[in-house]
């Protein structure tokens, strides 16, 4: 009875939710929720809306840390919204941060070999420490 109560609930949350969306490559996706529409709309302001969608800077690329990562974004995204503990406006944790940072520098390999060669022997610079709007012109 347990199970059917966790399946019901977890389908219609999946359901309400739109959680098949997010399985798509489609940045309105990341605007089904109220506290994601600013980033989307200053995704589509911003330099990278030609080149690049929300999956390719804030997913990795392999099909298992992709949904990996969807998944885990996903359930915790739900379960703050449901709760109402998230902060507003929303905030990038560590883990994607990471993602995103990692995915900068595959996609940009060149430049970032360039400015990390000189400077050599300091600390890695994070790309959005310098371009922390790229993605999103606000």
């Amino acid at each position: 009875m347990l199970a059917g109560i966790a399946l019901g609930a977890g389908g219609f949350t999946f359901a309400y939710g739109r959680g098949w969306s997010y399985i798509t490559n489609d940045p309105a996706a990341c605007a089904n929720c109220h506290v994601m529409r600013g980033q989307f709309d200053a995704w589509q302001r911003g330099d990278h809306r030609h080149t690049a969608v929300c999956n390719d800077c804030h997913v990795p690329h392999d099909p298992v840390g992709k949904y990996y990562t969807k998944a885990r974004n996903g359930f915790w995204h739900s379960y703050w919204f449901t709760t109402g503990g998230f902060h507003e406006p929303i905030m990038i944790t560590d883990a994607s941060r990471r993602v995103t940072e990692r995915r900068c520098r595959e996609c940009h390999a060149d430049i970032v070999s360039a400015i990390d060669g000189a400077h050599a022997g300091e600390a890695q610079r994070s790309c959005t420490s310098c371009h922390r709007q790229v993605g999103h012109r606000w």
